[in-house]
């Protein structure tokens, strides 16, 4: 007997938004699938809105398509902000800030302790800054992290494979991803 997929609000907005961008960008399904790193099948079914994308699938999904995360994402509210969850971290998209320089985005953070999660490489310049309120993470590029306590911060260029993990305890942090705007010349 197959079991059918309960999928949240949140997954039908973000299909729906990267299926446009997809088409906006001329990029076939195939094409994102295979830059993003995902099966064709798991790409579709997350257009169709029938499968919750992971956090890390969102972030390669959105590095392909060359925008931040909150592209992906609807509009926040204060009411009722955005949130995606991945193997370590879960994340609350509270105010996304753009102006001629790049695109800002704010999130809170929580990291559970037990799992890392990898975070594939945004575009080239993203850079991440985290303040960590409570626990100790381990941050930053996959081959070099650095260790955050509570009431520490670090900020690491994001373009390459990135970690997070809680060292002894559930983290929460705020999280600062500037994307710079990409002119075309």
């Amino acid at each position: 007997m197959t079991q059918a997929r309960t999928t949240t609000p949140l997954a039908h907005e973000v299909a729906r938004r990267i299926r446009k961008l997809r088409a906006d960008r001329g990029i076939s399904l195939s094409e994102l699938a295979r830059g993003a790193n995902l099966g064709k099948a798991t790409l579709s079914a997350i257009e169709a809105g029938t499968r919750n994308a992971t956090l890390e699938t969102l972030y390669a999904i959105a590095a392909r398509l060359d925008v931040p995360l909150a592209a992906l994402l609807a509009p926040p509210t204060p009411a009722d902000a955005p949130t995606v969850s991945g193997t370590a971290v879960t994340a609350e998209l509270l105010e996304v800030f753009t102006d001629d320089g790049a695109t800002t985005e704010l999130y809170r953070l929580t990291i559970r302790p037990g799992p890392t999660q990898t975070s594939p490489a945004h575009p080239r310049g993203v850079v991440e800054y985290l303040t960590v309120f409570s626990g100790t993470a381990l941050v930053g590029p996959a081959d070099t992290p650095l260790t955050v306590a509570a009431g520490g911060h670090a900020s690491f260029a994001s373009d390459v494979p990135h970690i997070y993990a809680a060292l002894d305890a559930e983290v929460h942090a705020s999280l600062v991803i500037r994307h710079p705007s990409r002119r075309q010349g």
